[in-house]
């Protein structure tokens, strides 16, 4: 139970990001790896604040073209998927939902396939509210992929702004900004996700061959981000707020691997929020890490202690958000305030496409 307006701050829009740096890894790198210091680096400098057998936990899911303009009527609609219930249905947030009903049929268009040419269609089964809506594609569960890949765009978070397609077939280029590469990490391998887990958008295999060098180990699992992670909290306090459920994996390779640098004394580095979300709901309360395979909506706010973590690589999040108060719980929100100001006097750039941090965990078991 706390009280949501803790976690507000003003920030100074032109420092969101809405393109990447150019290479990645020539982003910023705001350090609090020190108990007090605050240190501004590059990304380049990572391998220098880690040790040998520390552990980088990797999440390795990769973006599906979740983002889809279609028409029903003369109804505009933006559909944004983010979670499966099978092969064909997929629960989505609408734009103009209301001009849709169940039984309503969807048809999507692209840049290069106007809407009088498209035969890739979505029926509305249900509308749940601030749950969106489930849709039923009317092709094979075998063909959607393809279908996405063709009329879909990278689910991009609202405050990255880019413009629709005309639909006519005349566009040229669509993806102009390059966002199928940029909203990726280079180490996707796992299709699920409609959000990609941005603190991994900045390591190149630059930076992975000289943590290579230094013997810092690397493991990977699997949180597929839904669209959820985008969505405010719009009450008062966090008792009230509802967590969208996100499925992951991990291995008994990757418990195995992880638990033992633990063990030896290495500390365990999550590479995102998605990352270490997923951690602690696999960890139990002896800090030992177990395989999972399942839905996690674990929401974490202060108070709360980690039962594996050491150290979170991230990147700097919207005020009032569930992932705002996610950093407060693991490095304090007094040192996470500071941090952010500091962030914002010396022109950081903020969110998905923007800069990095490493913080220390100071709240464990």
């Amino acid at each position: 139970m706390m009280k949501v307006d803790i976690f507000d701050f003003e920030l100074d829009k032109n420092l969101i990001a809405t393109q990447p740096a150019e290479p990645r890894d020539s982003c910023r790198l705001l350090d609090l790896s020190d108990d007090n210091g605050i240190n501004d680096r590059i990304f380049t400098e990572l391998p220098d604040l880690l040790k040998e057998g520390d552990c980088l936990v990797f999440n390795d899911t990769k973006v599906i073209p979740a983002k889809l303009y279609g028409r029903h009527g003369e109804a505009e609609v933006q559909v944004t998927l983010y979670r499966p219930e099978d092969g064909i249905k997929w629960h989505a947030f609408v734009k103009n939902s209301k001009r849709l009903k169940p039984d309503d049929i969807i048809t999507f268009y692209s840049a290069e396939t106007p809407i009088e040419k498209s035969k890739f269609q979505a029926i509305v089964l249900e509308k749940n509210g601030e749950d969106g809506i489930l849709l039923q594609f009317t092709c094979e569960a075998s063909e959607l992929g393809k279908l996405l890949e063709q009329y879909g765009s990278m689910p991009l978070p609202p405050y990255i702004k880019r413009e629709k397609p005309l639909g006519n077939g005349e566009d040229g280029t669509w993806d102009k900004y390059n966002d199928k590469e940029n909203y990726q990490t280079i180490y996707a391998k796992h299709e699920g996700a409609v959000a990609a887990p941005t603190a991994g958008l900045h390591f190149t295999q630059r930076v992975l061959d000289e943590l290579d060098k230094k013997g810092v180990k690397r493991v990977f699992l699997t949180l597929h981000v839904g669209a959820g992670t985008f969505l405010p909290v719009k009450v008062d306090d966090t008792k009230d707020h509802k967590m969208h459920a996100e499925y992951g994996v991990i291995t008994q390779d990757a418990c195995d691997t992880i638990n033992e640098a633990k063990k030896t004394g290495h500390r365990i580095i999550a590479v995102g929020t998605t990352s270490l979300r997923l951690l602690e709901s696999a960890a139990d309360n002896q800090g030992i890490l177990h395989p999972f395979a399942d839905d996690t909506s674990i929401f974490i706010t202060p108070g709360y202690k980690f039962k594996i973590l050491d150290m979170l690589i991230t990147n700097f999040h919207l005020p009032k958000s569930t992932l705002f108060m996610l950093v407060c719980a693991l490095a304090g929100t007094e040192r996470m305030k500071e941090a952010y100001q500091h962030a914002m006097d010396k022109k950081y750039h903020f969110y998905s496409y923007g800069d990095s941090s490493i913080l220390k965990c100071v709240n464990k078991i």
